[in-house]
């Protein structure tokens, strides 16, 4: 959020261009840069990062006990993502032969090198060519936290890191069950992954260091430097339950990957919420209101306000409410532009719901120079919307809401006087909901970069999966 108070005099389109292209993101990479080389040309080294043009390539490091299935993600996502995979045991074939007589003694004896020796392998592969164009994705490495300090050392950091998590005798059941076919190489499970044909079943072998006390013994070691690791990697840290299906392991980490950090670059919110009748749009704006200081402009009571202030808007939208008719869009469209002129929208930012309810009326909101730049559709099917709409009663004595179920009145007296909106029947509802989302395909393609909320959640649940959305940038394709 833009924290400054002073009206703003940059013009509208800057700070929109500024955060497509990522430009204040690209000039904070080039500060790092130049911080870590300290190049004695700056000039030219900043030209020469441009050129690579590698901001925006992954660069991601995988963690995780054994058994976890790091792996097999990592393998997963470097395919998705066209990124190269590098494990200890791929630098290690490509660079063993290179390695001193000592180097090859210390791994013979303890499975592995000394830290610094496999830092500089990292390092090595990581500045090549393919590396720079295409990222990277590191698979358990670093192993140790002086790992994971030299290689921030030397500027090699990650953009986004992912931990595999599950509870070890989860872990322990998938290691001792692993089985090899020696012919094919496929691995299979005892129990969840068995082969039908017998002639496979009696070829299996098991690997070796997988029993339930050597597994036990590296879940040891694993949990005695992992949460030495962690600390090294505080705000890009993303932590995943591996005890769950692997396809839902890896959708859950490629939305992690693909998605930005939050930055301090200035930024005005402009949020338009769209959902159907009875989906929560009013009370997130006023949440998004309250919390953020944003103008919260509602289409309907724009309208409302204009004619009890008896404004030339107003004497123009009068007829219409009186027969009960649509307002036409181009009274709406300016009645709309003078709210979001003044001040206060500018300097603060707004958001905005009841409109546009249409691909036309999003296309007038557009020529008029008012691009939201995020976008919510709230998804609540129609069971929930006549649940929540068709029970709401009002107390024509006190002025009182209720809800029979959820806020039911306090006395049988009460309730029997209650009274319910002609537009809480079920019969309007259905009508309203079934033009929404008759209009909504049109509007999400319109709105490509708008973000899908599950609106039939707890409404402050449905409150964070909103403000996660306008805090940090918006999702990306990793290319």
């Amino acid at each position: 959020m833009d924290a400054t108070t002073a009206p703003h005099r940059i013009p509208p389109e800057m700070p929109q261009y500024g955060e497509d292209y990522h430009i204040f993101e690209m000039m904070q990479n080039m500060l790092e840069q130049l911080l870590i080389h300290q190049p004695e040309d700056p000039i030219s080294f900043m030209i020469s990062h441009l050129r690579r043009n590698n901001d925006n390539v992954p660069r991601v490091v995988i963690l995780g006990p054994p058994a976890s299935g790091k792996t097999t993600i990592a393998m997963w996502l470097c395919k998705h993502l066209n990124s190269n995979l590098i494990t200890k045991e791929n630098l290690l074939e490509r660079q063993f032969s290179q390695l001193s007589q000592e180097a090859k003694r210390y791994y013979q004896v303890y499975k592995r090198i000394p830290n610094s020796i496999l830092v500089s392998l990292v390092q090595e592969r990581l500045n090549e060519d393919d590396c720079l164009k295409r990222g990277w994705i590191l698979d358990g490495i670093p192993e140790r936290r002086e790992q994971a300090l030299m290689i921030q050392t030397l500027g090699l950091a990650p953009k986004h890191v992912i931990v595999l998590n599950a509870p070890d005798t989860v872990l322990i059941e998938r290691n001792v069950g692993k089985r090899i076919d020696p012919v094919t190489g496929e691995i299979y499970h005892t129990t969840f992954d068995w082969p039908p044909e017998p002639e496979i079943q009696n070829r299996l072998i098991q690997p070796e260091g997988i029993s339930e006390i050597e597994t036990a013994k590296k879940l040891l070691e694993y949990h005695r430097h992992i949460s030495r690791i962690l600390p090294s990697y505080p705000k890009i840290l993303k932590t995943i339950s591996s005890d769950q299906p692997c396809v839902d392991v890896f959708y859950q980490a490629l939305t992690y990957v693909q998605s930005g950090h939050r930055c301090n670059a200035p930024f005005t919110p402009k949020v338009l919420l769209c959902g159907p009748l009875g989906s929560g749009k009013k009370l997130q704006a006023a949440l998004l209101a309250q919390k953020y200081g944003l103008v919260d402009i509602s289409c309907g009571q724009l309208l409302k306000e204009a004619m009890a202030a008896k404004s030339s808007f107003g004497e123009l939208i009068q007829p219409f409410f009186e027969k009960r008719m649509t307002v036409p869009d181009s009274i709406i469209t300016k009645a709309l532009a003078e709210r979001l002129e003044q001040q206060d929208c500018i300097q603060k930012g707004w958001v905005l719901h009841g409109f546009p309810r249409d691909l036309d009326q999003a296309r007038m909101l557009t020529s008029m120079g008012y691009n939201p730049n995020r976008v919510f559709f709230l998804n609540v099917p129609l069971d929930s919307i006549l649940e929540r709409l068709t029970l709401r009663r009002t107390d024509p004595v006190t002025g009182e809401r209720f809800h029979l179920m959820y806020k039911p009145p306090p006395t049988i007296e009460v309730q029997a006087r209650l009274l319910q909106n002609p537009k809480d029947s079920e019969e309007y509802i259905k009508l309203q909901t079934d033009l929404f989302y008759r209009n909504s395909g049109d509007l999400e393609q319109y709105y490509d970069r708008a973000i899908i909320v599950n609106g039939d959640q707890d409404p402050y649940t449905v409150f964070e999966y909103i403000e996660s959305g306008i805090i940090n940038p918006l999702p990306r394709k990793v290319t």
